[in-house]
């Protein structure tokens, strides 16, 4: 019986510590959504993160002003490069790709905005327990917000204002630690030939959402 009122307290104690900023899994796959405030960009994206190698590929489809787009890129931070990639006739572009890269964490200068449970606490399954946090975006001008999951760290939703959009929403879902295919973290074969022009302009992932043409 004590033993069982011990275990009671420890749990009990765990479960009213304050939240405190995390780092997410190094490996990831999933989907994520991307809206605006200004509704000129609505994007759907498969992604892939290697936290381990600084590597990402996001295959996406979208509207940006009312027009179409699809886009399948694969960003390699420690090459400092970006290819643009084209299944359906086997060619890329290359492009300079510019910036550090950021692992999905919460910052430590991050402030806590609260707790909640996304569904219903009515039910053992019937929620999901997350944190909010807020900040100032390093290296921009604005603030974001991002919400993670208590247990694991698992990105749910990041906020960040910008002067051409407004209120930038990233949503994620389907999300899975690991990657069942790292080879698709490589550029493919026919791009290992491509060359990057020399007047090519560097972009970096913060605003590879914003570019859209």
């Amino acid at each position: 019986m004590r033993l069982l009122v011990v275990l009671m307290c420890l749990l009990a104690g765990c479960l009213a510590q304050k939240p405190h900023p995390c780092r997410s899994p190094p490996l990831l796959s999933g989907a994520l959504t991307v809206s605006t405030q200004n509704e000129k960009l609505w994007a759907y994206a498969q992604y892939l993160y290697d936290a381990l190698g600084q590597r990402v590929r996001l295959r996406e489809l979208g509207t940006y002003q009312n027009k179409s787009f699809t886009q399948d890129v694969l960003l390699l931070f420690r090459e400092g490069t970006m290819y643009d990639i084209f299944e359906n006739n086997h060619t890329c572009s290359k492009r300079p790709l510019k910036g550090v890269f950021h692992p999905m964490a919460i910052p430590k200068d991050a402030s806590l905005l609260g707790q909640a449970i996304l569904g219903s606490s009515s039910g053992p399954g019937q929620g999901l327990l997350v944190n909010t946090w807020t900040g100032d975006l390093h290296g921009e001008t604005g603030k974001y917000m991002s919400t993670v999951t208590e247990f694991g760290c698992i990105p749910v939703s990041t906020m960040y204002h910008t002067v051409q959009f407004g209120w930038m929403m990233t949503s994620f879902f389907n999300n899975v630690i690991g990657i069942s295919d790292p080879g698709q973290l490589n550029p493919p074969d026919f791009c290992l030939d491509t060359e990057m022009k020399a007047d090519e302009e560097p972009v970096d992932f913060f605003h590879l959402f914003r570019n859209k043409h």
